[in-house]
C-alpha cells in the first residue's frame, strides 16, 4: 500500500501534463476569509484531532497568478521548523497554481470550480463562496465583515508539508510575510456530507476572520 503522505488523491483532478508556473517566491495580493474549527476526533494520519482553519481566498490582479482557492489546514508542531501550518486539503481553479504548489512546496492542490459573490453597503461587505467538482458540492460559506475600514497591519507565518509524489516524498517548508486589513467577521460554513471535506462537518466552529486587500510574499 502506498504511503498516505505521498499518495495522489483521486479527488484532486491535478493536471497530468507539465505546466509552467512562476518562480518562488510568489508576491500575491487579494482577499481571504478564514474560520477556525476544533476537530475532536482524528480522521486519519494526515488529519489528527486539533485546531483547523478553513479558508476561501481570491488572488487578484497584481499577483503573478490570479485564481480562487479553498483550503483546510491545521497547526503542526515540527521538531526542526517549530510550529507551522500544514495544508491537508486544497483546491484552486488554476493549473499553474496546482503545478507550482505541488512541485515547489508539496502543497497537495487539486482543481475545482468556484462561485464568488460580494456586495457592499457602506463599510459592510457580504460575501458568498462555493466550491464544487462540476455539480458535486465541496463546501460553501457566507461572510459579513467590516475589514475594509481597518488599518493595515503586518503578518508572518510559515507552512510545513509532508512529502508528496511531486516532490519524491520530500517534505517542504515555505515562509509568508505580508500585511492586510484584518478584523474578526461573521462566517457560516456548509461542508457537503458526501464531499471530500465531509469530515469537517463534525468540527466545531470557533471564530472567523477576514483579511482584506492583503499583500503577501509566499515561498
Amino acid at each position: 500500500m502506498a504511503d498516505p503522505s505521498t499518495r495522489r488523491s483521486p479527488e484532486s483532478n491535478a493536471p497530468a501534463e507539465p505546466t509552467a508556473y512562476p518562480p518562488a517566491p510568489w508576491a500575491m495580493v487579494g482577499q481571504l476569509w478564514l474560520s477556525l474549527f476544533k476537530l475532536r476526533e482524528p480522521v486519519d494520519e494526515l488529519r489528527p484531532a486539533g485546531i483547523y482553519g478553513a479558508a476561501f481566498v481570491s488572488y487578484e490582479p497584481g499577483s503573478p497568478l490570479t485564481y480562487s482557492e479553498l483550503l483546510v489546514a491545521r497547526l503542526a508542531d515540527t521538531d526542526e521548523h517549530g510550529r507551522r501550518v500544514s495544508i491537508t486539503d486544497i483546491w484552486v481553479d488554476s493549473p499553474a497554481s496546482v503545478a507550482g504548489g505541488r512541485e515547489l512546496w508539496a502543497i497537495p492542490k487539486g482543481l475545482c470550480d468556484f462561485e464568488l459573490d460580494t456586495s457592499h453597503r457602506g463599510p459592510l461587505a457580504t460575501t458568498d463562496w462555493s466550491a464544487s467538482f462540476g455539480r458535486r458540492p465541496i463546501a460553501s460559506a457566507h461572510f459579513t465583515d467590516l475589514s475594509a475600514a481597518m488599518l493595515r497591519i503586518p503578518f508572518t507565518g510559515g507552512t510545513w508539508q509532508p512529502g508528496i509524489e511531486d516532490t519524491n516524498g520530500e517534505e517542504r517548508t515555505a515562509t509568508l510575510r505580508g500585511s492586510s486589513k484584518a478584523l474578526p467577521c461573521r462566517g457560516r460554513w456548509d461542508f457537503a456530507s458526501d464531499g471530500p471535506l465531509g469530515w469537517m462537518r463534525g468540527a466545531r466552529q470557533l471564530a472567523s476572520l477576514r483579511q482584506a486587500d492583503f499583500r503577501m510574499s509566499f515561498g
